[in-house]
Parts: structure tokens; C-alpha cells; sequence
């Protein structure tokens, strides 16, 4: 177990690993030459131009003025002075609610016992109905989206006689016939996506030994046609990604015909778009047809939210696949508990001398072990999760969910399972196991709760080691963007020749909540587990929630593109997850109690985790919805005030080419979208190719939308 001068020299290279961070990002900077790195937002933004200097030429790279160096900390007060309204006309909703969560970590560890469970259920339903408040507010002001008159139906039925464009057109002008506008089905361009996005690394290529033998014209650039250009023959490098880049164009066009031509590139799946919000809130929150496994659906994502690599996945499949993930989960999360196992050792200065007798001369000198067991156990832990994000990442997208938001909100769930079962129960159980292993095996299981109330308080030392590691080391980390700005002088040197090339090598990243949002309930659940056993370790998260508020908020403001924008709807799952670390912390309480020798108080506690879930169930019958569900009333106001703001609205041509795949959206293929008049559908009649069905109510008019892009 660490002393306190191991923690004093964790502590020591944290603060200091931190101080550095922060240093040397308050210096890079004011540095014009890094401007873009520190500040793409207000470049995407087209309110923010290169710096310009007159004079010497060294002032284009590196700032001289010496009085900008005085206020080198000017970034936060700046980074806290946006209000919120303002906040979220800047970035969003979905960046505004995620700083608040940091708040929380103020307010959620003051108080103990009861005291302290009341106090945080009573910030969650505050928040709860503010953030529920925002995004209605949000909803309703917003500026015109796509996603809110369109809907994404799935699981289309086969049909003989009729082409899903069609069945698609001719089933909602005879149920929405009032509502209906147009619709984009959807294809199967996989593949076609994989082509250009190899054509274009290749063209990356090609500019790259351009460039470079533009500024060496005397000597011809080559490579090796072997794997990664580290074996095979040596060629011209220009002549063989031009010949790349026409092969490329070859099979691109003609994976472009067959999208086009072959009706089964066509999926049984759509994005169809109502005159008003109302039209589509109905069709998205009813069920379509008697049998509940036809025609499906939901609010379609916003465009910049779809992953179109997912919308062909047949809809049968996703049980199957979801099946298979939970299954592959379990086994990950499970038999990472080997290596957790070997790093909480590394806490263990008596084990490793036990494995490894001849060094312990050297682990015995104080600052060695003072570093072993203070700071190496919480870097290993980070090095071994490095990875896991992008594989549970991964796993998400197998499983087919069809928008970004919801992959990461899936992920995040994962992630923080997780973190759940293994940096905080396998921390503690594995260390348990490892100090009391005869006691650990041969006990029976009602006794395995009082082991592990015993092991929190032991095992404190650790978690604040891994807390100053990856909360305030890898917070200032955050801040200095040191893998941005590395690669985007790298590809400014190498790739760069025109202000737009410029432009794309900015990397102004996003808010990555598949990963950092189970972080933060991390320490939501230690601050809430240990506020009561070992209020010690509050200081470590208190500073770690500061310094994280007011680094993401200055991020947010000055640095990350939101990819896409949700209107919070991540936030039920940020209620749920701290309720379930308020419920862990009773029952490890309960147990901890249980131990030291106050088994007669420890009925007083079962209350506790009876009220929180009482308390959760409240919050979700009366905030969830909101969340879910746009309600009419909004709907119907919403468009009344635009009807009445622009009568003229042209709502077709605005909504006709939202949805088409990226791969189509080349600026030619935009042009080949006709706009048809708009005809009111009354009592006419709809022609059907069913053979054996009568004409139904409605006329069908083929539009631009319903026949796949004229490439």
C-alpha cells in the first residue's frame, strides 16, 4: 500500500507533468505559426483570418510581442466569460450540457450519509429539469433543420409489382396524404464510399511527392510497390499514384453505374420529409401499420449525424448482431481483469519482490519505490485503456446503429461498464485477491462483500494516483493538443499549397463523449464511494472538475467542431449512470459497515438505494420524455410561426437533396435533382403497378428524390 510520500511524489510528478502542459501550451499559443492549431473554430467560423505582421520575417512564426507574454494565463477567465445562451448559439446544446456535467463534480461531494445522498438527488432533478427546459427551449428556437420534417423508416416490405421508391411514395400519400412531401431512398454505396476515399488518400499522396519534387526538381521522387512502400520493386512514385488515381477513377465510375442501375443496390429504407414538423412528429411517434415489424419509424438524424455505412444493414440482422456483441463484451470485459490483476501488483512492492527477489536492493532505494507503488500503477492503467475506446467504438458500429450520436451514446455505455467492473470493482477485488488470496478463495460468498468493504479504503491510495494521472496530467494534456499540432505542421510542411489545402490539415476535433463522459462518471463514482469512507481523496476530484471545466470550456469555445448536434439527448443516460454510482456507493457502505463492527446501524442505510431508485423512476417518468419525444404542441406552434414569418417557403427544394449519400454530393449530381411543381393531393386518384390491389386515394407524382442521382 503507497505512504503519503509515495502520493507526495506522485503528486509532485503530476502537478509538475501538468504545469508543463499548461506552460507550454500558453506559450505555443500566442505563436502565429500555431494559430490555426489553438484556435480552427474561429477559422471554420470564417470570423478569424491568419495573423498578419509587418516587418521581420521571423514575426510570421513567433510572437515578439513581449507584453502578450504577461498574460499568458488570459485564456481562462476568457474560457469562463461566454454566458451560456451565448455558448450554445456558439457550439450547441449537446457542448453547453456537457460542461455542465463537470459543475456537477462540484456540488456532488459535500455532504455525507443521507445528508449527502439527498443533496446530490437533488441536484440531478435541478438539473434534470434545466437541461430538459434548455432543450425544449433549444427545439424551439433553432434555426431550420432538415431532421425535423424528416422521418427514417426501415424495414420496408418487398413488394413484386413496385420498387421501393415507389411502395415508399405510394404508402405515404395514402396514409399522410395531407403531410407528405418527398423522400430519399436509400443505397447501398458502401463500396463506392471505400473507392473514393482510397482515391482521395491517394491523391493525398500524389501532392505530397508533388510538392516535393517541385522544391527539388533535380532528383525524382520514388517509392517501393511492396506492403506500406517498405518492400517490392522501386518506382517513379508521381507515375504510380497517377496510374493509381486512374484505376481508382476507372472502377469509381463504374461502381457508380451499378448504384445507379442494379435495383438491388436500393435498400428497404428511406428518409421521408413532411410539409410541417407536425406531419413528421406524428408519422415518428405512431406505429404505421398493424403488424409493429413493418415500416418503421423514427426522427430521422440530422444529415451530419448520419453514418451511412450502417443504413444497409438488413433490419432482421440487428438482433442477431446486438446478441453477438453483448457475448464478445462480456468476454472483453471479463478477461481484462488478467491485466488489472498485474497492475495493481505493481502497488504491491511485497509482490514484486516476491517475483523478482534479485532486484530488491534496487526497488528497496525510497524514490524508486516511492514511483513504483505512487505513480506507475496509475500510468499502466491509462497505457491499457488507451485502445479500449476505439474497440468498443467498433463493437457499436457492428451492431448498426445508423447515426453518430447514437454509436457514441452506445459506446459510452460500454465504456463505463466497463470502467464499472474493471479500473474500479477489478482495482478492488484484484488487489484483494492479490493481498488476501487464501482468505479471498476460500471464503464463502456472503462473506465477499465484507472483503471488499475492507479493500476501499485500501485501495484509496491508488485511485488517487490513477486520478492525477488521468485527470489532471492527461487534462493539461488535452489542452496542449500536442497530436494535432504536431500533424498539422507535418502535413503544413509537406502537403500544403493553396489556403484551402491549409484549411484541411486544421484538425479542430470534437467532443469525444464515447470516451471522456464515462471518465467523468468514473470520478463521480469514487468522489460519491470515498466521500464518506475516505473524504481524503474529494480534493483530487474537486481539483481534477475545476481544472476539466474550465480546459473543455475553453476547447469548446475556441477549438472543437461539433460533428453533429443531438440537443442533449445524451443526458438521460449522464442521470442514469450517476444514479447508479449513488446506489453503489450505499450498498459499499453498507458493506464497509458491516465490517467494523456496526452491523446494528446498517439497517438505517437500506432505505437509502429504496429511495434513489424511487428517485430515478420520478426523474425518468418526468423528464425523459422530453427527450424522446417531440411533443405536438411545439410541433404545430413552431410551424405556425414560421408559415406566418416566410409564407413563401420553398420547403421542397430545401429538403429535396438533404439526405442523398456524401458520395453523391460531388456538386454534379446535386444538378440532376429536378424540383417538381407542387400539387395538392385531394380526392384524385393514385395509379398502383399492384396487380391484384384497386387505385388508391391520392395522385402519385414521381420526384427528383425517388430515382437514385443521374451520375
Amino acid at each position: 500500500m503507497a505512504t503519503l510520500a509515495d502520493i507526495g511524489v506522485a503528486a509532485a510528478i503530476n502537478i509538475l507533468s501538468a504545469f508543463a502542459f499548461l506552460l507550454a501550451f500558453a506559450i505555443l499559443r500566442l505563436q502565429p505559426i500555431n494559430d490555426r492549431v489553438y484556435f480552427p473554430k474561429w477559422y471554420l467560423k470564417g470570423v478569424r483570418s491568419s495573423p498578419t505582421h509587418s516587418g521581420a520575417f521571423v514575426q510570421k512564426f513567433v510572437n515578439l510581442e513581449w507584453r502578450s507574454y504577461l498574460r499568458f494565463l488570459g485564456w481562462m477567465p476568457a474560457a469562463l466569460k461566454m454566458p451560456e445562451p451565448e455558448l450554445i448559439d456558439h457550439a450547441g446544446l449537446d457542448s453547453a450540457v456537457y460542461l455542465r456535467i463537470y459543475l456537477i463534480g462540484f456540488w456532488a461531494h459535500l455532504v455525507m450519509a443521507y445528508v449527502f445522498s439527498f443533496w446530490t438527488c437533488y441536484v440531478l432533478l435541478k438539473e434534470y429539469g434545466i437541461i430538459a427546459s434548455m432543450r425544449l427551449h433549444f427545439l424551439a428556437s433553432e434555426k431550420r433543420r432538415p431532421d425535423q420534417f424528416t422521418v427514417l423508416v426501415r424495414n420496408v416490405p418487398p413488394d413484386p409489382d413496385e420498387s421501393i421508391s415507389e411502395l415508399v411514395e405510394h404508402f405515404f400519400l395514402v396514409n399522410h396524404r395531407d403531410h407528405y412531401l418527398t423522400h430519399q431512398v436509400v443505397y447501398n454505396a458502401n463500396k463506392l464510399a471505400k473507392l473514393v476515399e482510397e482515391k482521395k488518400n491517394m491523391q493525398n499522396w500524389l501532392d505530397y511527392y508533388q510538392l516535393k519534387y517541385d522544391r527539388n526538381p533535380s532528383k525524382r521522387p520514388t517509392r517501393k510497390t511492396g506492403f506500406l512502400g517498405l518492400c517490392g520493386k522501386k518506382v517513379d512514385a508521381i507515375e504510380f499514384y497517377t496510374s493509381e488515381i486512374e484505376r481508382l477513377s476507372k472502377e469509381e465510375a463504374t461502381e457508380r453505374e451499378k448504384v445507379k442501375k442494379n435495383p438491388k443496390s436500393v435498400m428497404p429504407v428511406a428518409f421521408v420529409s413532411f410539409r410541417t414538423r407536425w406531419g413528421a412528429a406524428v408519422c415518428a411517434q405512431t406505429q404505421q401499420t398493424r403488424n409493429p415489424t413493418l415500416w418503421l419509424t423514427k426522427w430521422a438524424p440530422e444529415p451530419r449525424d448520419v453514418y451511412w455505412k450502417n443504413l444497409p444493414i438488413p433490419f432482421v440482422s440487428l438482433t442477431v448482431r446486438r446478441l453477438i456483441i453483448a457475448v464478445a463484451f462480456f468476454f472483453l470485459t471479463f478477461f481484462f481483469m488478467i491485466p488489472i490483476a498485474f497492475v495493481q501488483s505493481l502497488a504491491n512492492i511485497e509482490g514484486i519482490e516476491k517475483a523478482v527477489p534479485f532486484l530488491k536492493h534496487i526497488i528497496e532505494v525510497h524514490i524508486i519505490k516511492s514511483f513504483i507503488q505512487g505513480f506507475l500503477p496509475g500510468i499502466a492503467l491509462k497505457i491499457f485503456l488507451i485502445f479500449l475506446p476505439t474497440i468498443l467504438m467498433l463493437m457499436s458500429k457492428f451492431e448498426g446503429f445508423i447515426s453518430l450520436s447514437a454509436l457514441e451514446r452506445r459506446s459510452a455505455s460500454k465504456y463505463y461498464l466497463f470502467l464499472l467492473v474493471n479500473v474500479f470493482l477489478g482495482s478492488i477485488i484484484a488487489g484483494t485477491a492479490f493481498e488476501q488470496l487464501d482468505t479471498f478463495i476460500h471464503q464463502s460468498a456472503t462473506e465477499i462483500p465484507k472483503t471488499i468493504g475492507v479493500s476501499i479504503p485500501m485501495k484509496a491510495t491508488f485511485f488517487i494516483t490513477y486520478i492525477m494521472v488521468d485527470g489532471w496530467a492527461g487534462i493539461a494534456g488535452e489542452i496542449l493538443r500536442l497530436k494535432p499540432l504536431i500533424i498539422y505542421h507535418l502535413k503544413n510542411f509537406f502537403l500544403v499549397k493553396t489556403e484551402k489545402d491549409r484549411e484541411e490539415a486544421m484538425d479542430p476535433g470534437s467532443v469525444d463523449f464515447g470516451s471522456s463522459e464515462p471518465q467523468i462518471q468514473l470520478y463521480f463514482l469514487l468522489g460519491l464511494v470515498y466521500a464518506v469512507v475516505t473524504p481524503f481523496l474529494l480534493p483530487f476530484i474537486i481539483i481534477f472538475f475545476g481544472l476539466a471545466y474550465v480546459v473543455f470550456r475553453h476547447q469548446i469555445i475556441n477549438v472543437y467542431n461539433q460533428e453533429y448536434e443531438s440537443g442533449a439527448a445524451f443526458w438521460p443516460d449522464v442521470h442514469g449512470r450517476i444514479i447508479t454510482a449513488l446506489i453503489i456507493s450505499q450498498l459499499l457502505l453498507l458493506g464497509l459497515l458491516s465490517t467494523k463492527h456496526a452491523s446494528q446501524s446498517t439497517p438505517l442505510l437500506i432505505a437509502l438505494p429504496i429511495l434513489t431508485i424511487w428517485f430515478h423512476r420520478f426523474c425518468k417518468n418526468r423528464y425523459e420524455p422530453a427527450f424522446v419525444i417531440y411533443p405536438l404542441q411545439e410541433a404545430m406552434m413552431k410551424d405556425t410561426v414560421e408559415q406566418a414569418r416566410e409564407p413563401n417557403l420553398d420547403l421542397k427544394a430545401y429538403l429535396l437533396n438533404a439526405y442523398i449519400h456524401p458520395v453523391f454530393k460531388d456538386g454534379e449530381d446535386d444538378d440532376n435533382f429536378s424540383i417538381g411543381e407542387e400539387q395538392e393531393y385531394d380526392n384524385t386518384l393514385v395509379p398502383t403497378k399492384r396487380q391484384s390491389r384497386r387505385n388508391t386515394p391520392a395522385h402519385s407524382k414521381c420526384d427528383g428524390s425517388s430515382s437514385p442521382p443521374q451520375l
